[in-house]
């Protein structure tokens, strides 16, 4: 597998064709900023998530009357992306529908990821455009999982602190399905200490999250995060793992007891022919 790999003065990264994701991200120190994919706990390190985000009812989905099985988030990130572009700072790792794509998910689609490093900052972000003549309903998100504890940190205890300080309500999961009620979620004026008993039913999921938020401890080194375009917003982390996922979605998994329609999935989107949506984060990185 070859890696595409970029680097400035500050941070440097690489990305693998497969579901175009990170698999490093490091300072100029050469200190790891992103979970390094250690399969004891998950083998994952940034999947991008498309054309559904979070789990359907029984694994199925449904386009009008096509019906196929979709796995958790989609197949993006299970997809070989083609490289694109490419320069020192920036690359575009570009997905478009094939034959096996169009068994289980009917549309003629285009997913270019692009990743750009600028200074201490990195910019991720997506295109999805609908290539053919029928309306094209779809989610999509990004999962990227960050080291927990941050590199010289120490033991200090680890926030994730929202801009402007929400305190958003979260949905229980129950067998990866989102409960329809909402529950009054963790955050207190917008600040919530990571902590190993949040995770013990899998994630928290925020159906309405936030534009920007903080992670690390409350002096030190930290990450911190801009979002465009992805009004959800997930936090997960395993029993034990040494990270923690910071997610921005658009769309989550289904409603126990919704049906199969991607359309009618929570804050799915729809693009008519012809018709782009975009999506992006910035995560800059504060010694």
């Amino acid at each position: 597998m070859t890696l595409t790999k970029l680097e400035n003065d500050a941070l440097s990264l690489a990305v693998a064709p497969l579901g175009a994701e990170m698999q490093y991200l490091r300072t100029a120190a050469g200190d790891d900023l992103l979970w390094h994919g250690d399969s004891v706990f998950w083998r994952g390190r940034a999947p991008i998530l498309f054309p559904i985000v979070g789990r359907a009812v029984n694994d199925t989905v449904a386009a009008g009357y096509h019906t196929a099985p979709m796995p958790q988030h989609g197949f993006a990130r299970n997809s070989t992306f083609t490289l694109e572009e490419h320069t020192d700072t920036m690359c575009i790792h570009i997905l478009t529908d094939t034959a096996a794509s169009r068994a289980v998910y009917p549309f003629e689609f285009a997913l270019r990821v692009s990743h750009r490093l600028v200074g201490e900052t990195l910019h991720a972000s997506a295109t999805v455009s609908n290539e053919g003549p029928e309306p094209m309903p779809f989610g999509f998100g990004f999962h990227p999982a960050f080291c927990w504890p941050l590199p010289h940190a120490g033991g200090a205890a680890h926030h994730v602190t929202l801009q402007g300080g929400g305190s958003p309500d979260t949905r229980a999961l129950a067998d990866g399905l989102l409960r329809p009620d909402a529950q009054k979620g963790p955050f207190v004026a917008g600040d919530l200490e990571v902590a190993e008993h949040l995770f013990a039913y899998g994630a928290l999921v925020f159906p309405d999250g936030s534009d920007a938020l903080r992670y690390g401890p409350k002096n030190g080194p930290s990450l911190s995060f801009k979002f465009q375009n992805l009004p959800d917003l997930a936090l997960w982390r395993p029993v034990g793992a040494p990270f923690l996922c910071i997610e921005p979605w658009h769309g989550t998994a289904s409603y126990v007891g919704d049906g199969p329609q991607i359309a009618q999935r929570p804050n799915a989107l729809t693009l008519a022919p012809g018709a782009r949506a975009s999506f992006g984060y910035q995560v800059t990185y504060e010694a």
